[in-house]
């Protein structure tokens, strides 16, 4: 997979509405809320052009009975796929356009640290742009190695997820 960084769209949040419409109808009475998470979901912020989305459910197991339904739309059914108690699944192969991470209403540390980070990003530009920045450089620098591009930004997701963390509790 190339690694994509780009100045933020405002068509994302269509996108995202749009694609939250077709999960409500096949989840159903199973979904409480369906989120806009990750880089795309943060006007202003440099982005992989790859749409997340968060539908919190009822119960998790029950997501997948949904599978068929979800390849129906395009998607790729992962499973947890490294995330205990999630259910992810993806569009678009090599050029992914959407990820789902559905996660069980009763997992807030998974469904915390997703808004927190989204929500923190939101309200402090400069660490958006800082983010952003690291972003482009090391999508310019990896372009054909994802893994790469992964690592070069884990010390500051982690350091990110830290400080909006400790600053979504204090709200």
């Amino acid at each position: 997979m190339n690694v994509v960084v780009t100045e933020y769209r405002d068509e994302w949040t269509q996108q995202f509405s749009e694609e939250s419409q077709k999960m409500k109808e096949i989840f159903g009475d199973e979904v409480i809320d369906i989120y806009h998470i990750g880089s795309t979901s943060v006007p202003g912020l440099k982005a992989k052009p790859i749409i997340d989305i968060m539908p919190v459910v009822k119960d998790i197991k029950k997501i997948d009975s949904y599978n068929e339904q979800m390849q129906g739309l395009g998607y790729e059914c992962m499973g947890e796929f490294g995330i205990k108690g999630r259910r992810y699944f993806r569009k678009g192969a090599e050029h992914r356009t959407h990820q789902v991470h559905v996660f069980q209403e009763d997992n807030k540390d998974d469904i915390t640290r997703h808004l927190a980070v989204r929500d923190y990003l939101r309200t402090h530009p400069d660490e958006a742009r800082a983010y952003g920045d690291l972003k482009e450089s090391l999508a310019k620098r990896f372009p054909r190695d994802f893994e790469a591009y992964k690592d070069g930004k884990d010390m500051f997701v982690k350091e990110l997820e830290r400080k909006a963390l400790h600053w979504y509790k204090m709200m």
